[in-house]
């Protein structure tokens, strides 16, 4: 699955100016007290019990057959399981969930037929027990059950999809969604990954529908009993667990290529939409030869589909030949889609194609090891759009949108570690979080780059050569890396699986003659600020050390497995700066002696730093400064020798913590200072980007220009404003249409500073648009609109028939995320409309991202003690952590407030003061 992260910080993105002083001492700060006491982590919640299936009785093949209602929005099924019974019982356990079963029988082979004489449903658990009247005798045999159930509303299991014909008409999809644990919604099975079988599926639909699943057709005919209805037979697929299955019934166009290794590709979009899908299509058909080179195993389907679903909870999902895809994760329309959506189209198709080999022919064991298929699919699909795309710099963009994101994340005490501990399905959806995607996959990159390419891919290979068609645990990849390589791999690495957290790295220096001797010790980074705890874990990290004589070269590297170390850098003039991990590989924060800092921040303005070091310096002083280890006043100074920076990626980082900042202000009385702060730095990088694109500009330049846009528009500033409402007006009147790069910050500006007319406009813009990707864009932003009747009207909005289910979270999440008033106004919205909202995501991951987005901004002590007051009395077991994280926040942005406010303003006031 790829998911979603709504993270309200990287919506807008920034840029700086100011002069930088020329000293900037960073003096150490003492930490509250009372955060310190605050924070010990609150306990989780009892686990629920649970017991695995047992393992008397397991699938071969599972014969399916599958008639769905679309009018009545219901189903039959008929399951003819080929099993094999290890050991004589008189009953059969398998996960049954939202299903009845009308009989049930067993057929031992060359025997007579018995009837299951009772079924006994443990629904907490999601299973049902078929009782038999005598043993069934060990040896193969055949079940038989027929059953029928809903298709559901909750986007999980078998479900229905609401689309709209061109000819305007409502009508139903039914498409599925396994991962993790529901597709026990659709047929009684053994639901665990481990648990692999061959699947031989039949689907019985409209004869004007199309039909797809994992494998291609084999055979169209009528169906005998209703001449209007059709049976599609599929080829049998390769042995696989059950959530990798999938089948989809709808009205759909698509195009089509071959990869150069000769699979058929297919792009299946909405009706009339066929165009749409072009560019997924030249991504998947360059991706699969990639991967097919990379892990040097051929893609073993003779086809793959990939599917845009209307209503759909994640981003995308990994079936075997037949991937689901939200609409905006996989159509491009040439003119209305921004350089953004491209690139996270590129992404999306990388990472599912990806798991067509890890996590598809190779599966985890048990969800455990999720992080590993996540995580690795999330490191790998940059590598594959740098291999495609090289013009994106994605690997510097993973640094600001996975490996910073990740490192925030851990900090606080209610994080967990990368590998958890899994037992009952309601646990699972915890984990699909950014520990599990975006630190698995930092720790991924770190291990490759520690490792090198080479064996890296010798290692993989040997992986999925060994497991192919089987299921492996993390240790087994580490030993198979181990053995390739021929380093420490399992002993490193679970120092960064099993526990939670990372270190921050101290490091300070001293030149001896010619060399440089370094001092370097690690302790866990802590949000709260230092611990010296007796019992503090450590890590083995590997670093790396770069010298000014060459930054992107390393000149050191070492592997630091004790509390210290010193380390000798020979030859190497006084006035030469040392950087510790270039390239902002290693999974670590950094806090260097004064001394180390003045020597490097130079490099910020003349641009010697590489723009992932300059991003990943300044992303550590403000996370330092977040823990109060060192004053805010001190980052903004820093802030402002970013004058000449050119790099987009550097300033989406640097707006982002600015926006974190903005947020952290709006809970006092001078949050206008920040916002001229804001203007100043941004107002050079604007004028000389100008609103329109230029000959030779390419994709980041327009990722920086809408950044840009929109930063100097929702602060206020004025010749922005004024354009942004005069190009919104001519859009509006059909006289000059915006470029779709331009739609975002412009919309966010104009409802910023807008009225109800502004409203009214936007929504109705919302209604006549035809794109998925353009209904998104002014959902996202429409919580800008800062008059408190009107922040209600985009409130109910979310909650109405115009917005898909999957996207109310992110209307929710933008009014949150703009101002104090829609902080509050989300978060009492949420608490009125609880049951309708939970019932709708429950047991999803979608109920943990409205949470976030909701509660994660407040400031005051007493709020953390609101949300968990409130979420004692209204359970959502699948979000405990999250609501746990967000009182963390809460108190965390509390104390940074009451630390570092007065310093702050007194800054911003004495940066207006004339000069005397």
């Amino acid at each position: 699955v790829r998911m979603l992260f709504f993270m309200s910080c990287r919506v807008s993105l920034s840029v700086i100016r100011l002069a930088l002083p020329r000293n900037p001492t960073l003096v150490a700060k003492p930490v509250s007290p009372t955060l310190q006491s605050k924070q010990t982590p609150s306990p989780m919640p009892e686990r629920r019990p649970f017991v695995r299936l047992p393992t008397d009785v397991y699938p071969v093949n599972y014969g399916l057959r599958l008639k769905p209602d679309l009018i009545d929005l219901t189903f039959e099924g008929k399951l003819e399981a080929a099993v094999e019974v290890t050991q004589g019982t008189n009953q059969i356990v398998m996960n049954c969930a939202d299903i009845d079963i009308i009989t049930a029988s067993f057929v031992p082979e060359g025997g007579e037929e018995i009837n299951a004489t009772g079924f006994n449903y443990q629904n907490e658990d999601e299973k049902v027990t078929l009782c038999f009247p005598s043993i069934l005798q060990k040896g193969s045999g055949s079940l038989k059950i027929d059953f029928v159930g809903e298709l559901n509303d909750k986007m999980k299991g078998f479900y229905r999809s609401k689309y709209t014909t061109p000819s305007g008409e409502n009508r139903y999809a039914a498409v599925t969604q396994f991962e993790a644990t529901d597709a026990r919604r659709a047929f009684p099975c053994w639901d665990e990954p481990a648990i692999k079988a061959t699947f031989d599926i039949t689907l019985i639909i409209p004869k004007d529908r199309i039909a797809l699943s994992n494998m291609n057709v084999v055979d169209r005919k009528p169906y005998p009993e209703d001449h209007s209805l059709v049976e599609v037979k599929f080829a049998t697929t390769p042995i696989m667990s059950t959530y990798l299955v999938a089948f989809v019934i709808g009205e759909y166009d698509f195009v089509e290529s071959q990869s150069s290794d000769g699979v058929t590709v297919r792009v299946y979009t909405p009706v009339g939409k066929a165009e749409q899908g072009k560019f997924a299509l030249e991504v998947a058909t360059k991706t699969l030869p990639f991967y097919k080179d990379y892990f040097s195993v051929p893609y073993p389907l003779p086809k793959i589909d990939l599917i845009a679903i209307a209503d759909f909870a994640a981003g995308a999902m990994e079936n075997w030949g037949l991937v689901t895809y939200r609409e905006t994760a996989l159509l491009i329309d040439p003119k209305n889609s921004c350089a953004s959506s491209r690139q996270w189209v590129a992404l999306v198709v990388g990472h599912e194609l990806a798991h067509q080999w890890f996590g598809n022919l190779v599966t985890m064991e048990w969800w455990t090891h999720l992080w590993l298929n996540e995580g690795f699919a999330s490191w790998i699909e940059y590598l594959c759009v740098d291999h495609c795309f090289p013009e994106y710099d994605i690997w510097t963009q993973f640094v600001s949108a996975d490996y910073t994101r990740a490192l925030d994340l851990d900090a606080l005490d209610n994080s967990h570690p990368i590998e958890v501990d899994v037992g009952h399905p309601s646990e699972v959806d915890e984990i699909f979080d950014a520990i599990s995607y975006s630190k698995g996959a930092s720790v991924i990159r770190m291990l490759h780059n520690y490792i090198g390419d080479e064996d890296f891919r010798k290692g993989m290979n040997a992986y999925l050569l060994k497991f192919q068609h089987k299921n492996a645990s993390t240790e087994d990849l580490w030993e198979c890396l181990e053995q390739a390589s021929g380093k420490p791999i399992a002993a490193v690495m679970n120092s960064w699986t099993k526990q939670m957290g990372f270190p921050i790295i101290v490091v300070d220096q001293e030149q001896h003659g010619s060399d440089r001797v370094l001092k370097i010790s690690q302790k866990k980074f802590c949000a709260s600020g230092p611990r010296n705890d007796e019992n503090c874990p450590n890590w083995m990290v590997p670093i790396s050390i770069c010298t000014s004589e060459d930054p992107s070269c390393t000149k050191m590297k070492v592997l630091l497995d004790q509390p210290e170390t010193t380390v000798n850098i020979t030859n190497i003039a006084p006035d030469h700066w040392i950087k510790i991990n270039p390239g902002t590989v290693g999974f670590y924060r950094i806090q260097y002696s004064t001394t180390m800092l003045e020597s490097l921040l130079p490099g910020i303005r003349d641009l010697t730093l590489l723009p992932v070091d300059r991003l990943g310096l300044q992303n550590d002083l403000f996370s330092l400064a977040r823990a109060g280890m060192i004053s805010t006043v001190e980052v903004l100074k820093v802030m402002e020798a970013f004058v000449n920076e050119p790099n987009y990626t550097v300033w989406s980082d640097l707006s982002c913590n600015l926006g974190v900042l903005s947020s952290l202000l709006s809970h006092t009385d001078f949050h206008e200072d920040i916002q001229e702060f804001i203007r100043d730095l941004f107002t050079p990088i604007g004028m000389k980007l100008g609103w329109d694109s230029k000959t030779g500009e390419g994709h980041l330049d327009a990722l920086l220009r809408g950044l840009v846009l929109g930063k100097l528009g929702k602060a206020g500033h004025k010749a922005t404003l004024e354009e942004a409402r005069r190009r919104f007006k001519e859009h509006v009147e059909g006289k000059q249409t915006l470029p779709a790069d331009l739609r975002s910050p412009v919309y966010l500006t104009v409802l910023k500073h807008g009225d109800s007319t502004t409203l009214d406009t936007m929504l109705k813009l919302h209604k006549q648009a035809d794109m998925q990707e353009e209904k998104n864009r002014i959902e996202r932003v429409l919580g800008a609109i800062p008059a408190p009747d009107l922040i209600q009207r985009v409130l109910n909005f979310a909650l109405s028939e115009e917005v898909r289910p999957q996207d109310t979270v992110s209307v929710i999440g933008g009014v949150a995320g703009s101002s104090k008033q829609g902080r509050k106004a989300a978060w009492k919205f949420v608490k009125d409309n609880w049951e309708e909202l939970h019932n709708r995501y429950q047991g999803g991951f979608l109920i943990s991202r409205l949470i976030k987005l909701t509660a994660d901004g407040f400031a005051i002590d007493k709020m953390a003690a609101e949300v968990k007051s409130f979420f004692e009395s209204h359970h959502a077991p699948a979000a405990e952590r999250t609501v746990q994280q967000c009182c963390e926040n809460i108190l965390l942005n509390a104390a940074w407030l009451k630390r570092d406010a007065e310093d702050i303003h007194q800054y911003l006031l004495q940066r207006k003061a004339p000069p005397v």
